[in-house]
């Protein structure tokens, strides 16, 4: 998601290097492009319009900063206005200082409710809370079945009476087991429809009613486009939804709806599913997902998820090398021989600043063959030239490429891909402090 609208934004903002001031003149073209590249990533007209204009009247006129081009202050205006766009306040969850608190699950049939919230249990799990989850879709047998599954891979109990018993009572008698037993956070799997409808809103209501939750989390399918800003619009209206689970982010939607939906509805983003595991499921950051638009990779997110799988000592000594920029073939080796671990590697390239376009080159399914490749070409340099792949002049090149089974082709493409890298380290270095203010 979001690969079409980072590569041409991208391209757009490479165009004012060099420029001595943000006039008028050079940022209305500028914005011409922005607006064609958001319109056409399906982000809402309306929002393209506000989002521009807060743009112009942010960078019309600004001198430079002290040794920042205008292309690395317009990166931060954009950003900025990225941030906002998607919701820069308070996103994470709210409960209870003591006592019992409890979250409803809702959403349309097919958005993935269920399995998000065996997800959010596993989730609240790691951070220390106990969580009960409760089978309240009753409608579909399967889905209390599924969530029992679910409920077995985690460790946490699901709470169900079956399919005879009324849903407020089940729900009513969840409170009672749960405070009995000592859990902290009650989380109910709600029932959904192919379409909204009055039975359905009106069951949820009587929940709501019943519980008074403290978070009511609407899950809402990206790859559906513009149709989750109207399935929230309508949710948020007879609900007052806390937030938005948003599903099948790792697909290849094109993204304008994530963009739009907290301008649109006021509900902000809270999680993200990016994968079909139990542990793909992230909190969202707005200033994380702005900088991988803007192909600046998510360097955070990805130490984070690597904490999980690899060891802690070299997780901070990559990112230190990374943000120092003395990245060498051997780190970029040993992060994507890690990054197998977490996930589907072309996912996890696009946290890495530089490696946008290796990551979309990529199939998923020959990723195993591409990593070879890789560790072939790097094993069969010298450690000199693995420290500084510079030095390497062609026969050097036609030596690695022998040695390691693969063209001469594949060699420079590598190289030219690590060089870029380099190069945006060094940049990003430059940028900490603009940043910060």
């Amino acid at each position: 998601m979001f690969d079409s609208l980072q590569e041409k934004l991208t391209k757009t903002l490479r165009n004012v290097q060099g420029k001595g001031k943000l006039s008028e003149r050079n940022m209305e073209e500028t914005l011409k492009e922005i607006r064609v590249a958001l319109l056409e990533s399906d982000v809402n007209y309306k929002v393209v319009k506000d989002f521009l204009e807060k743009i112009r009247q942010e960078s019309i006129g600004q001198d430079v900063l002290n040794a920042v081009e205008p292309g690395q202050l317009l990166v931060k205006i954009v950003h900025d206005e990225i941030v906002k766009l998607l919701g820069d306040e308070d996103n994470t969850l709210h409960f209870k200082e003591s006592g019992l608190s409890s979250i409803m699950i809702v959403g349309l049939q097919g958005t993935g409710k269920t399995t998000q919230a065996a997800k959010l249990a596993n989730l609240l799990k790691k951070q220390g809370r106990k969580p009960l989850l409760v089978a309240a879709d009753i409608i579909r047998p399967a889905a209390i079945e599924q969530l029992q599954t679910l409920g077995k891979q985690i460790d946490v109990e699901v709470y169900s009476e079956g399919i005879g018993v009324p849903v407020i009572t089940q729900v009513a008698n969840s409170v009672k087991y749960a405070e009995e037993k000592g859990y902290d956070t009650l989380l109910i799997d709600t029932a959904g429809r192919l379409q909204i409808d009055e039975e359905l809103m009106q069951e949820l209501k009587d929940i709501k009613d019943l519980i008074h939750p403290d978070e009511i989390l609407l899950t809402v399918d990206a790859m559906t486009g513009q149709d989750i800003v109207n399935v929230a619009q309508t949710f948020n209206e007879l609900l007052d939804v806390t937030g938005l689970i948003l599903t099948k982010f790792d697909g290849d939607a094109k993204g304008g709806a994530a963009l739009s939906v907290k301008a649109v509805t006021g509900v902000p983003i809270k999680f993200a599913g990016v994968g079909e595991k139990i542990s793909d499921l992230e909190t969202f950051h707005p200033d994380r997902l702005a900088q991988r638009i803007l192909g600046m990779g998510d360097i955070v997110s990805f130490v984070e998820k690597a904490q999980e799988e690899i060891d802690m000592r070299k997780a901070e000594e990559m990112a230190n090398h990374l943000m120092e920029g003395k990245f060498t073939m051997n780190d970029l080796l040993s992060s994507i021989e890690q990054s197998r671990k977490l996930g589907p590697l072309s996912s996890i390239m696009k946290m890495m600043p530089g490696m946008g376009d290796m990551a979309r080159a990529i199939n998923d399914s020959d990723a195993d063959e591409e990593l070879k490749k890789i560790k072939a070409i790097i094993q069969s340099m010298t450690p000199e030239e693995r420290e500084d792949p510079s030095i390497m002049r062609s026969s050097h090149k036609r030596r690695i490429a022998k040695g390691s089974g693969t063209r001469v082709e594949d060699v420079n493409k590598l190289c030219n891909q690590y060089d870029k890298m380099k190069k945006l380290f060094k940049n990003m270095s430059s940028m900490q402090s603009l940043f910060r203010m």
